[in-house]
């Protein structure tokens, strides 16, 4: 067995290695990089799920970060039950292979209650007074504890948020060095988010992401530099690229304005009543399904979400299954934005309206993904001092709202979910191992098996 190291460092191209990053460029060299052919939608959960079973979003159920739930008419987004899953993991059938196969799953998606070795991922603390706690899930329970004591508190605010950067990356890169260290698993899966931040901020052509690039490039070398020292083999690979993007396309006005949403009032501002409406959009990046009550009339919601600009696609069931996402969790209607442009969930039609998450860091309760949650509200003087502020409120017992997060979705300047029209700037697959490589591109189907004979075949 050839224990490998898997980094999953979100956004990097093959067009972003270069100059820029010599420790990735020493690892190409070394080895091989591969184009890596994404599914759609290329969004983090469904990615992830393709990248550890194998299988299709048809088969494994994740057809997006979230989805609507029409048994609880609910909306759900970033939920972390392995359960969700519905397909065997990498680890699962490693281990029918080889007894002795083990596993470490640090900080990619669905990570609790799996059946890996070890996991670690986000999980913070809602206590009933409002506050939100940085905190971990791990197991087994007592690494939680043993990796507070050695690397302190997982600094979540620095995970996603307007102050997301390095500091995430760096917690979860010591985390990963202690438990490869300690634990020795066959297999080491970690996850590496700060460029993904950098270029929906930025977009992919702002000269700024060189630094944010340098950055990523210094903790790929430390972990690769580690894994040379021990023996390992190494993985270096991505879900998507990024994109430069100039507008968001607002699908759930669009049909607001048409009556197809409704939206119910509370304390004087609207929040979106799914169960009740007609049609509304659960908006993911650069897809979005759309979910149509029985009865409704699908070819007129049909025509009113084709006739959007910005819109690319529009797919029913039956051509759903042209990219594999014919699944009961689908919206009766999948729309695919074009490459400049991505979905909002703004359901509102005047901002004085808009609920109260909507100006906050809040990524379960809004119906859909809020890509603007990366950047503070431009409007807002000295908005680090107002959010200070609310915090040490917080701390004295008081409750308020953290609002800090601007309403004007032109913020975004980078987005994902359609695969790239070039090669170049999409993900990749880059390797230690030249001879475990294939010829062409990596499906993304077909990493499960690679990484499988990376860890079992000489």
């Amino acid at each position: 067995m050839h224990p490998t190291l898997v980094l999953l460092a979100v956004g990097l191209t093959p067009e972003l290695i270069g100059p820029e990053t010599p420790h990735l460029s020493r690892l190409v060299q070394r080895g091989g990089l591969r184009p890596l052919t994404t599914i759609t939608p290329a969004v983090t959960c469904s990615v992830q799920a393709t990248l550890l079973t194998g299988k299709l979003p048809r088969e494994h159920g994740i057809v997006g970060n979230g989805w609507y739930q029409r048994d609880l008419a609910e909306v759900a987004f970033w939920k972390q039950s392995n359960h969700l899953v519905q397909a065997p993991k990498i680890w699962e059938v490693g281990r029918a292979r080889d007894a002795a196969f083990t596993t470490a799953q640090l900080f990619w998606w669905y990570n609790m209650y799996s059946s890996a070795d070890w996991s670690v991922t986000p999980r913070p603390m809602y206590p009933a007074d409002g506050r939100k706690i940085p905190d971990v899930y791990s197991e087994p329970p007592e690494l939680r504890d043993q990796l507070n004591e050695a690397l302190g508190t997982f600094p979540l605010f620095h995970f996603w948020g307007p102050l997301a950067d390095l500091r995430s990356s760096r917690w979860i890169t010591d985390c990963a060095l202690r438990i490869v260290e300690t634990r020795k698993p066959s297999l080491t899966l970690v996850y590496l988010p700060h460029l993904d931040y950098c270029l929906q901020r930025l977009g992919p052509r702002d000269p700024a992401i060189l630094p944010e690039l340098r950055a990523l490039d210094a903790l790929v070398g430390e972990l690769v530099g580690f894994a040379e020292a021990q023996g390992l083999r190494t993985v270096v690979l991505s879900e998507y690229g990024i994109t430069e993007v100039t507008a968001a396309i607002h699908v759930n006005r669009h049909l607001r304005e048409h009556g197809y949403v409704r939206v119910r009032e509370e304390l004087g501002l609207e929040q979106l009543d799914a169960g009740a409406s007609r049609a509304f959009a659960v908006a993911d990046h650069q897809i979005a399904h759309v979910y149509v009550r029985p009865g409704e009339d699908l070819h007129r919601v049909r025509a009113l979400c084709e006739g959007l600009d910005g819109v690319e696609r529009v797919l029913d069931r039956r051509e759903q299954a042209t990219i594999f996402l014919d699944h009961a969790r689908s919206g009766e209607l999948v729309l695919v934005s074009r490459p400049d442009r991505w979905f909002s969930y703004y359901f509102w039609l005047d901002d004085r309206r808009a609920p109260d998450y909507a100006r906050t860091v809040d990524i379960h309760r809004k119906p859909g993904y809020d890509p603007a949650e990366l950047a503070f509200d431009p409007r807002l003087p000295f908005p680090k001092l107002r959010a200070a502020r609310r915090v040490f409120a917080r701390k004295l017992g008081m409750r308020n709202l953290l609002d800090v997060i601007g309403l004007d979705a032109s913020v975004v300047r980078g987005s994902h979910g359609r695969p790239t029209d070039d090669p170049a700037q999409g993900p990749l697959f880059i390797s230690s191992e030249s001879h475990l490589l294939p010829s062409g591109a990596v499906e993304a189907t077909a990493v499960q098996e690679l990484l499988l004979r990376h860890v079992l075949e000489g």
